[in-house]
Protein backbone atom coordinates (compact mmCIF):
# COMPACT_ATOMS: atom_id res chain seq x y z
CA UNK A 1 0.00 0.00 0.00
CA UNK A 2 3.08 2.43 0.60
CA UNK A 3 4.63 1.29 -2.67
CA UNK A 4 1.40 2.52 -3.91
CA UNK A 5 1.33 5.72 -2.22
CA UNK A 6 4.97 6.38 -3.15
CA UNK A 7 5.02 6.02 -6.42
CA UNK A 8 1.78 8.34 -7.27
CA UNK A 9 3.23 10.58 -4.85
CA UNK A 10 7.06 10.72 -6.89
CA UNK A 11 4.86 10.90 -10.33
CA UNK A 12 2.96 14.02 -9.32
CA UNK A 13 5.86 15.32 -7.82
CA UNK A 14 7.60 14.73 -11.23
CA UNK A 15 4.95 16.29 -12.76
CA UNK A 16 4.99 19.49 -10.83
CA UNK A 17 8.78 19.82 -11.73
CA UNK A 18 8.19 19.24 -15.41
CA UNK A 19 5.30 22.21 -15.58
CA UNK A 20 7.39 24.56 -13.43
CA UNK A 21 10.36 23.73 -16.14
CA UNK A 22 7.86 24.75 -18.93
CA UNK A 23 6.52 27.66 -17.00
CA UNK A 24 10.39 29.38 -16.87
CA UNK A 25 10.55 28.41 -20.18
CA UNK A 26 7.82 30.39 -21.22
CA UNK A 27 8.91 33.10 -18.98
CA UNK A 28 12.48 33.44 -20.51
CA UNK A 29 10.44 33.12 -23.87
CA UNK A 30 8.10 36.15 -23.12
CA UNK A 31 11.55 38.03 -23.46
CA UNK A 32 12.71 37.58 -26.47
CA UNK A 33 10.61 38.98 -30.00
CA UNK A 34 8.92 35.99 -31.09
CA UNK A 35 6.73 34.96 -33.89
CA UNK A 36 3.17 34.46 -33.19
CA UNK A 37 3.28 31.24 -34.79
CA UNK A 38 6.47 29.94 -33.20
CA UNK A 39 5.77 26.03 -32.39
CA UNK A 40 8.26 26.11 -28.88
CA UNK A 41 6.24 29.26 -27.63
CA UNK A 42 2.71 27.62 -28.81
CA UNK A 43 3.32 24.55 -26.84
CA UNK A 44 4.41 26.15 -23.63
CA UNK A 45 1.24 28.06 -23.91
CA UNK A 46 -0.98 25.34 -24.39
CA UNK A 47 0.69 23.07 -21.53
CA UNK A 48 0.94 25.79 -18.80
CA UNK A 49 -2.41 28.09 -19.66
CA UNK A 50 -4.55 25.52 -18.13
CA UNK A 51 -2.30 25.43 -15.18
CA UNK A 52 -2.35 29.30 -14.82
CA UNK A 53 -6.42 29.91 -15.84
CA UNK A 54 -7.91 28.94 -12.43
CA UNK A 55 -5.40 31.29 -10.92
CA UNK A 56 -6.00 34.30 -13.08
CA UNK A 57 -9.74 33.83 -12.89
CA UNK A 58 -9.34 34.40 -9.13
CA UNK A 59 -7.11 37.24 -9.51
CA UNK A 60 -9.46 39.08 -12.24
CA UNK A 61 -12.72 38.29 -10.09
CA UNK A 62 -11.43 39.55 -7.31
CA UNK A 63 -9.35 42.58 -9.19
CA UNK A 64 -6.03 41.96 -7.14
CA UNK A 65 -3.06 43.25 -8.52
CA UNK A 66 -4.39 45.22 -11.17
CA UNK A 67 -2.08 47.44 -12.67
CA UNK A 68 0.74 45.21 -12.20
CA UNK A 69 3.45 45.30 -14.67
CA UNK A 70 3.83 41.68 -14.33
CA UNK A 71 1.46 38.82 -14.38
CA UNK A 72 1.10 37.89 -10.51
CA UNK A 73 -1.08 35.10 -11.52
CA UNK A 74 1.99 33.30 -13.18
CA UNK A 75 3.95 33.81 -10.56
CA UNK A 76 1.37 32.96 -7.82
CA UNK A 77 0.46 29.55 -9.64
CA UNK A 78 4.64 28.87 -9.74
CA UNK A 79 4.90 29.61 -5.85
CA UNK A 80 1.69 27.17 -4.98
CA UNK A 81 2.87 24.49 -7.71
CA UNK A 82 6.14 24.33 -5.22
CA UNK A 83 4.34 24.66 -1.76
CA UNK A 84 2.16 21.47 -3.41
CA UNK A 85 5.46 19.47 -4.42
CA UNK A 86 7.08 20.42 -0.54
CA UNK A 87 3.81 18.61 0.45
CA UNK A 88 4.19 15.55 -1.03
Amino acid sequence: MYQVLFVISATVRYLITAIQFLMFGRAILSWLPMDEENPIENFLYAVTEPVIMPVRAVIERFGWFEGMPIDMSFFITFMLLSVLEMIL
